[in-house]
């Protein structure tokens, strides 16, 4: 037997992991909202999911598994300040143990081409991103953009004063993920001038030296003569020149070489024409300033002019969000946060004609999320970026509650199907359950098809118990060229003698499953349940970077 060493990030609790209920979703159509009216390229079946972010990461993988494009989260930094709308204030391996869990649902829902971004500062950033490495794999981080939050320094600090935030980004498989350029504006375009009157239009000039030696290409270290001083010039030979010979006389018939203004400069340039440009765009970098993107006091200008009277106390500012899906996604691609806080995300991705799903625990939901997506909708929210992208308003979106646990105990402590199920509710979760799609037929005679697997594999659930004339019944109504699995409560007669029926009885067959009657996976310590492998309350060790040695045969 030999042995390889593994580094990875440990820390206590890390072995635990939840056994999560596939939730389904029960639409309030109360909260729900869209525009008057229908216009062309509006978006409607957009989701605000109210309710525990984990079961909702769960009950979305069933329908959404790799089909969202980006991902953004901004969850509690672990900073132990006491925000109103969120507890954050975990203990480092509690922190990292529910994000951890909360990562690896999303890795499932993003599309292969997909990718995740993260704002976080330095209070778990580090950790954070060697946790996310073993969920994501080393090879797919993509980079550490840095924003800068603030435009000025906080003068009672007493060591450095903090002035920006990470954000981490991954790609799903970092070979089918690629950076969209963003939109040249008015400054990288100044850079563009026409100082000699060439027809061709603006220009700007580019170097004429490569980062190669003369050592590596012998055939670039050559001289060149200053037509207007008559001087001879060599490049240094730790950087020699870009171009060969050849294509040197070529550039100068082309009247691309440039030597300034009163054309005594010592080193020529290459004049590159603005029309010549490959595509309108520019690749995007690693540090994004408060001028480009905003800063924290932006964001919180936005919530005031939303709420003036209960403004949400940390959103991000639009213009961040807007870059982040502007490098990230196309027109009508998925957007997905899962920590929606004042619902920033939802609305930039609105504005920018993206689909969008969020989900958000707290109350905020409905008295922060809601009235601003109505005013999105409504047209009458002219901040953020509206202006910028000439939103007038449009679409909607379904608002969203977790079902209640599938199961819950009954007088004398057995498991039963909790009474708030109707037959469709109960059809729709055993669907998730079991692995199929929900998909009750409409077609007369097909009452028995609730769920489906395949072109000929089949669902029915019921409540009752099923005799031996009941089971044929069925069989006859499936067919021999299809097969049913059947759910339900018992099982009178035997499906030995129907070779197209296989019977599972509820709910006996899930009870291993998943844990049962638990509503809260947050990030709030007193919300977690007390048990036998809980935490220490105040554990010696910290994370920490282990050598941990894995057998392996």
């Amino acid at each position: 037997m030999t042995k390889k060493t593994k580094l990875e990030l440990t820390w206590p609790g890390k072995e635990n992991r939840p056994r999560l209920e596939p939730r389904i979703l029960i639409e309030d159509a109360g909260k729900s909202y869209h525009a008057a009216s229908r216009a062309e390229g509006d978006l409607f079946d957009n989701m605000l999911i109210k309710g525990d972010n984990l079961l909702a990461l769960k009950a979305l993988e069933a329908d959404y598994a790799g089909e969202v494009k980006c991902v953004f989260i901004d969850p509690p930094y672990n900073t132990g300040s006491a925000f109103t709308h969120y507890d954050d204030g975990l203990e480092h391996s509690l922190w990292l143990s529910l994000m951890r869990d909360r990562l690896e649902c999303i890795h499932r829902l993003l599309a292969d081409n997909g990718s995740l971004w993260i704002t976080l500062d330095d209070n778990e950033a580090h950790y954070f991103k060697v946790m996310c490495d073993e969920v994501f794999g080393r090879s797919n981080f993509v980079s550490n953009a840095v924003w800068q939050k603030k435009y000025a320094p906080a003068n009672d600090t007493l060591w450095l004063s903090a002035s920006h935030d990470h954000l981490l980004v991954y790609a799903k498989d970092k070979s089918k993920w690629r950076a969209r350029n963003l939109a040249r504006d008015e400054k990288s375009l100044s850079v563009y001038k026409n100082p000699d009157n060439d027809p061709r239009g603006p220009w700007r000039a580019d170097n004429y030296t490569c980062a190669k030696s003369s050592e590596e290409r012998p055939n670039l270290y050559y001289m060149i003569e200053n037509p207007n001083t008559g001087e001879k010039i060599w490049p240094k030979k730790s950087r020699v020149w870009g171009y060969g010979p050849e294509t040197h006389e070529q550039h100068k018939l082309d009247n691309l070489i440039w030597w300034g203004k009163d054309g005594k400069n010592s080193v020529p340039s290459l004049k590159r024409f603005i029309s010549s440009l490959k595509n309108s765009g520019i690749k995007a970098q690693t540090v994004w300033t408060w001028e480009e993107v905003g800063h924290t006091q932006d964001g919180r200008r936005e919530q005031i002019a939303l709420l003036p009277d209960d403004p949400f106390p940390t959103p991000k500012p639009e213009k961040l969000i807007e870059r982040i899906l502007q490098i990230s996604t196309e027109d009508g691609d998925l957007v997905l946060d899962s920590f929606a806080g004042s619902g920033t995300t939802g609305a930039v991705a609105h504005k920018m004609g993206r689909r969008w799903i969020m989900v958000e625990i707290g109350d905020h939901a409905d008295t922060h999320i809601i009235p601003r997506l109505k005013k999105v909708i409504d047209g009458s929210d002219q901040g953020g970026i509206s202006k910028a992208v000439n939103w007038q308003g449009g679409g909607g979106f379904r608002y969203f509650t977790l079902a209640p646990s599938l199961l819950a105990k009954d007088a004398w402590g057995n498991w039963v199907v909790d009474r708030q199920y109707n037959p469709e509710m109960l059809a729709e979760a055993l669907c998730k359950h079991l692995g199929f799609a929900y998909a009750p037929s409409q077609e007369e005679g097909e009452w028995w098809r609730h769920g489906q697997s395949s072109e000929t594999d089949f669902l029915y659930v019921t409540t009752q118990s099923l005799t031996h004339e009941a089971l044929k019944r069925l069989s006859d109504a499936v067919g021999p060229e299809r097969t049913l699995v059947v759910c339900a409560r018992a099982f009178a007669g035997s499906t030995d003698a129907f070779p197209n029926l296989t019977a599972v009885k509820i709910p006996s067959a899930i009870l291993t499953r998943c844990e049962w009657g638990r509503d809260d996976y947050s990030l709030n310590v007193a919300n977690l349940p007390a048990t036998q492998d809980a935490l220490p309350e105040e554990p010696d060790l910290g994370p920490l970077f282990a050598a941990k040695e894995a057998a392996d045969d």
